[in-house]
């Protein structure tokens, strides 16, 4: 990731507005910005939320609250609380998300 022509600024992620997506069962609220092609976002996935697909894409991930359990494709899985932390490379390795208690994170792709 290059990260060039983007000026100096400051995020109150609190007006920015939340769109909804859906899982499997419950919703992820996401506050998106973009910065140069970068996606920065702050994730707030509700109780009971299991993701609807498995993800390719990279990420760096940081749990902010909550407790978020990630499941790779290849049976493995990992449990982020808060404090955290997980990257992953694009097409590097499939996983998806599930909380039972919710979880707050912010992502960078």
């Amino acid at each position: 990731m290059k990260m060039s022509g983007i000026p100096f600024g400051t995020t109150d992620w609190n007006t920015v507005e939340r769109t909804e997506h859906d899982g499997t069962t419950g919703t992820a609220y996401w506050r998106t910005r973009e910065f140069g092609g970068i996606r920065v976002r702050v994730v707030e996935y509700s109780p009971g939320y299991m993701a609807d697909h498995w993800c390719r894409k990279g990420h760096i991930l940081f749990c902010i609250a909550g407790q978020l359990d990630t499941e790779l494709e290849d049976g493995r899985s990992f449990t982020l609380k808060p404090g955290m932390s997980y990257q992953v490379a694009d097409g590097a390795e499939a996983h998806r998300s599930s909380t039972d208690v919710g979880a707050t994170l912010y992502i960078v792709d």
